[in-house]
């Protein structure tokens, strides 16, 4: 075949090289703008399994990168006058200069011819290539000139940063945290090779135009951070390059992302993008040299699966996409976190995290590192935090036993201490008669409360008849119903130590549906006469609305008058809860019910005082909360669960969801309940493991309360890590807990806590479990 790649950086030599080394009859060319063994730019980062990559496909380049690679297991934080190091993160740093000067040399060896100092503006020059790689970086050309095909999705971040070195070497992976009186700048700082360091400098754009430095030449640039990090380079001066700071010296990351990844063009030539061309990500975890280095790889490895010659190329170059776009999107999901926390960790974290948490939050900012994983990387370095985590949560130090997980800690709210961070979630089981709960809520919540969990929440339990989701769901609009209630409390008081809470809602909008199994959110039969067990009933809301467009039953807007009516039956509800002896109470204000329908603009479109701002759209919420905390006992907690996103354009954001929590907190709430969604069926969710914990994160930081965090938090390490970082307060596990009551007690006994005590009657059990999974982890 004969190959041109367009772009002499990691991508297209790394590809070349090991394409001429599978098949020396290959015509391969490698085209590049600058001099030769010219380049620009300071250290590249990437990983020990990187390197393992390199070491199975070419071992003669990797021996040589080896050999100029500084390789480093710890990483160091400077923040606040302490200096905290973690080990086993194995990273390898090379000067970026040097890495392209060894691929050169291997490629001259291998017989890939190199062509420098030539500019490619298109593949109409190379007519009669069979494959041409456009590995011409960020700002590609040919994927500019292909745009329609290639579908690329280019974002620009707000944070601005500046590449610069030092002569200054560091034995660790630096992170460097320095407040001014403007706002935080942070380095990011690695040797690369015996004599220089790179130093990269960040910080948000309001903090870089209130220093003046958006008028700043770089030699000001360069002399403002050597007075700002004086104290870290200890006499050291920094350098700029001078190719790299062109223009102006500091740069905002642009995150591509490509739809398409190939392309047959008019002369019958394929083209493939690759490296920075099709993906970007962001430096906060190296990772921009290692995507480029294992596409290469990748696609050497189809040439050798499909056979490499030309009448292959279309199947190969599919297989390529589809294998590496998986690998990609995960690593660039972790980029994406690791570098939204560098943006925002001067507004939430620096003045709100301790050092030592603050520590455990980065090392975790890009959710591919776990508190498990931590422990595999430094045990020593994570039960050290995980004593200093207990000690903050009260718990006395003993150094002769165990650490506490932090899931294990206790935490107080007003009167009422959680034996740990564990909650189940309310979730609906659609089983009372005439809204009393019956024999399947006391074993359902009696089971969980014996199962380990600290606090056992009740379904959302309605206000009246007609603010019933289903017929089946319970309620507390009468006597009866507060006793059935009061059997099930004095039962888990009785028999676990488990607290218990009840969440109080209206469905609003959302009512007047079959139980779930019998068709989620399909409305009732309307043909049934009033009077009938299973007939609809009429529905209010914020504003009138369907919530299945053509197929719900419509609401009504509520009249003042029909507020105060409601108002007066949450009261009423809020105190039989009192009499039935619940721990906590939850305001339900999520997912599109009543309380949750004023608040999104979505769904509320009135004209008066409850209508318009956010401001107008909480009134009522917050009268309905005023009124049921006053009702409720002072020396008890009381929750709001708050939809924090809507997921749809036009709704609440996740920064509307800051102004929520802050509303309620100066109502008197002691903690935020953060799910998200179900308001609009025009929503697009975001999915994935602990998918709604970022809002549970920002509102604790930026409003100042406490959180829960919400969905799919499946496991231990997952409560324990959103709980180290202090992400959430509490952790709230529903669909875990349907499918094992004694969730807790087994996440222990997985994680090998044993201290975590059972209830009497099942501890015959408790040393089998756990002996069962210490064998299994060997």
């Amino acid at each position: 075949m004969k190959i041109v790649c367009i772009g002499g950086g990691p991508a297209g030599l790394y590809f070349g090289l090991l394409m001429k080394q599978l098949n020396p009859n290959h015509d391969i060319t490698v085209v590049e703008r600058n001099k030769p063994y010219d380049t620009f730019g300071w250290g590249v980062v990437f990983s020990d399994a990187t390197m393992d990559n390199m070491r199975e496909w070419d071992p003669t380049t990797a021996l040589s990168i080896q050999q100029a690679f500084n390789h480093w297991d710890d990483i160091e934080l400077l923040f606040k006058g302490h200096r905290i190091r973690s080990g086993g993160h194995g990273f390898v740093g090379i000067g970026r200069k040097k890495l392209l000067n060894i691929l050169q040399a291997r490629c001259e060896a291998l017989g890939v011819r190199l062509v420098f100092e030539q500019e490619a503006d298109s593949d109409d020059d190379y007519a009669d290539a069979d494959l041409i790689i456009a590995s011409d970086g960020i700002n590609s050309r040919l994927r500019t000139r292909h745009a329609g095909v290639f579908k690329p999705d280019i974002v620009v971040r707000p944070n601005r940063y500046i590449w610069l070195g030092t002569h200054k070497l560091f034995d660790a992976f630096t992170f460097d945290f320095r407040r001014t009186e403007h706002g935080w700048f942070q380095a990011h700082i690695y040797k690369f090779d015996d004599t220089t360091t790179t130093f990269i400098i960040e910080c948000p754009e309001h903090v870089w135009q209130a220093h003046g430095l958006d008028q700043a030449d770089p030699a000001q640039s360069v002399a403002f951070c050597e007075k700002l990090f004086a104290e870290t380079l200890d006499g050291h001066p920094l350098m700029s390059n001078a190719r790299h700071l062109r223009g102006s010296a500091w740069l905002n990351f642009q995150r591509v992302v490509c739809e398409q990844w190939w392309l047959k063009n008019s002369h019958g030539s394929h083209v493939v993008l690759m490296g920075d061309a099709v993906h970007t990500a962001h430096f906060a975890i190296g990772s921009g040299t290692k995507l480029a280095i294992e596409d290469a790889i990748e696609l050497v490895r189809q040439f050798k699966r499909h056979g490499d010659s030309a009448e292959h190329i279309g199947a190969v170059l599919h297989d390529y996409q589809e294998a590496r776009r998986i690998e990609t999107l995960r690593l660039q999901n972790a980029a994406w976190n690791a570098m939204e926390w560098f943006e925002v960790c001067g507004d939430r974290y620096c003045d709100q995290l301790p050092p030592e948490q603050f520590m455990y939050s980065m090392l975790t900012r890009s959710q591919r590192i776990s508190h498990e994983n931590l422990r595999l990387r430094d045990r020593a370095w994570l039960e050290g935090y995980e004593r200093w985590f207990a000690e903050q949560a009260g718990l006395p130090a003993n150094p002769a036993l165990p650490p506490v997980p932090p899931m294990f800690t206790p935490y107080t709210v007003r009167s009422v201490t959680l034996k740990n961070r564990v909650v189940v979630s309310p979730m609906a089981q659609y089983s009372a008669v005439d809204g009393v709960p019956g024999d399947h809520h006391l074993v359902h919540l009696g089971a969980r409360a014996m199962g380990g969990a600290a606090l056992v929440m009740a379904e959302m339990t309605c206000t009246s008849p007609e603010a019933r989701i289903t017929p089946g769901c319970p309620g507390l609009w009468n006597d009866e119903q507060r006793d059935a209630w009061a059997h099930i409390v004095d039962w888990v008081h009785q028999h676990s130590s488990a607290k218990i809470g009840l969440q109080l809602g209206h469905a609003g909008a959302k009512g007047a549906t079959r139980r779930g199994w019998d068709g989620i959110d399909q409305p009732l039969d309307a043909t049934l006469s009033a009077g009938h067990p299973e007939a609809p009933w009429p529905l209010v809301s914020a504003s009138p609305q369907q919530y299945l467009a053509g197929v719900s039953q419509t609401s009504s807007e509520m009249t003042r008058a029909q507020m105060d009516e409601v108002r007066d039956q949450f009261v009423a509800a809020t105190r039989r809860a009192a009499e039935a002896g619940f721990d906590w109470l939850e305001l339900h204000c999520a997912h599109g019910y009543l309380l949750s329908s004023f608040i999104s603009p979505l769904t509320n479109h009135r004209a008066d005082a409850y209508g318009g701002s956010l401001l107008n759209r909480l009134r009522f919420p917050l009268e309905v909360f005023a009124a049921v905390r006053t009702a409720w006992p002072e020396h008890l907690p009381m929750s709001v669960r708050i939809s924090a996103h809507d997921w749809v354009e036009g709704g609440i954001t996740p920064a509307d969801a800051v102004e929520i929590a802050r509303a309620f907190k100066a109502a008197g709430a002691d903690l935020i309940d953060c799910s998200s969604g179900q308001v609009s069926k025009r929503e697009k969710v975001t999915f994935g493991r602990m998918f709604q914990t970022p809002f549970a994160d920002r509102i604790r930081q930026e409003a100042g309360i406490a959180t829960m965090a919400v969905g799919a938090i499946s496991e231990a390490d997952h409560v324990n890590t959103i709980i180290s970082a202090g992400r959430a307060d509490l952790c709230a596990v529903a669909r875990p807990h349907l499918a094992n009551p004694a969730w807790t007690l087994t996440e222990a006994a997985r994680i090998g806590y044993t201290a975590v005590a059972w209830p009497a009657p099942y501890r015959s059990g408790k040393q089998q479990l756990e002996a069962g999974f210490a064998r299994a982890r060997g």
